[in-house]
């Protein structure tokens, strides 16, 4: 009697597990027939709604983190066509997100955006562009029509919108005119003077290697302390014009800029503890 309790209770500890198993595979990698489900409405989605493309399922992956199916789609001949379908579990379309990426622009300009920033990474990733510590990357600065007049947006960025689909651009002639550099240097000098040292040299770099840039952030500190604090002291310009990096006046200049940039921080440092006081 006491050996068939024993295997009562292992069994139904098998059963427990188990079930606890399948719950948790279930829950970070779906299951195939939610997939099938899925599958079979993001194909019925595309007969019915784009008939008359060239649009093909590539594949449908779950994610776990939303618990949602997604099925990628893409056209062999438009580089710029391709999307997802949102779907549950239950395999019912949940959003279409073909108008946001094509559309209104946001696959040409991350396409764009990516070549340009390889090209300007390369450069500042390289290890004799900087002895100091530093981090980097370029950007192309599109910009959603909806954001055109916001207070953060830049003059100088395009609009998406105005992108031509699968259209073929001229990465450099994008860099000169919306091509913009960030750049956090950590310096054992921090002053004007050593950011306008660090403005020519970074011209210079990207002068050399032929890639245009239209402005650049840039952040001078001092390194962190053992214990992690950074000490004070700050340089900072935002949006600071190629045009404007040369040697002649350059240090007044980044001393404006400069300025600026602190009045601006400190604006929004005002804004965000009135917006944390309400």
């Amino acid at each position: 009697m006491k050996k068939r309790i024993i295997i009562i209770v292992a069994v139904a500890l098998a059963v427990v597990l188990a079930g606890i198993g399948g719950w948790f595979l279930n829950g970070f990698f779906g299951n195939p027939i939610s997939k099938m489900l899925a599958t079979s409405t993001a194909e019925k989605h595309l007969e019915a709604h784009y008939a008359d493309t060239d649009f093909v399922l590539e594949d449908v992956s779950f994610n776990f983190k939303d618990g949602r199916y997604y099925a990628h789609v893409s056209s062999p001949s438009s580089i710029d066509s391709h999307f997802s379908l949102v779907l549950s579990m239950s395999g019912k379309l949940i959003d279409d997100f073909y108008e946001n990426s094509v559309l209104t622009g946001q696959n040409t300009a991350d396409r764009l955006d990516d070549s340009y920033r390889q090209s300007a990474n390369a450069i500042l990733e390289a290890p004799d562009f900087l002895a100091a510590e530093h981090f980097g990357y370029g950007e192309l600065m599109f910009v959603p029509a909806e954001y055109r007049d916001a207070a953060d947006t830049p003059s100088y960025a395009m609009l998406r919108e105005d992108l031509v689909l699968d259209a073929d651009y001229d990465i450099n002639a994008l860099g000169a005119s919306i091509g913009k550099i960030t750049l956090h240097v950590d310096d054992t000098t921090v002053s004007v003077e050593r950011m306008a040292q660090l403005l020519l040299h970074t011209r210079a770099a990207f002068d050399e290697e032929g890639v245009p840039f239209y402005a650049i952030d840039c952040v001078l500190t001092y390194p962190k302390n053992d214990d992690g604090t950074i000490p004070s002291g700050r340089v900072e310009v935002i949006d600071f014009c190629y045009a404007d990096i040369v040697e002649d006046g350059l240090v007044d200049r980044v001393r404006l800029a400069n300025a600026e940039a602190a009045a601006h921080n400190a604006e929004l440092d005002a804004q965000k503890k009135a917006e944390t006081a309400v």
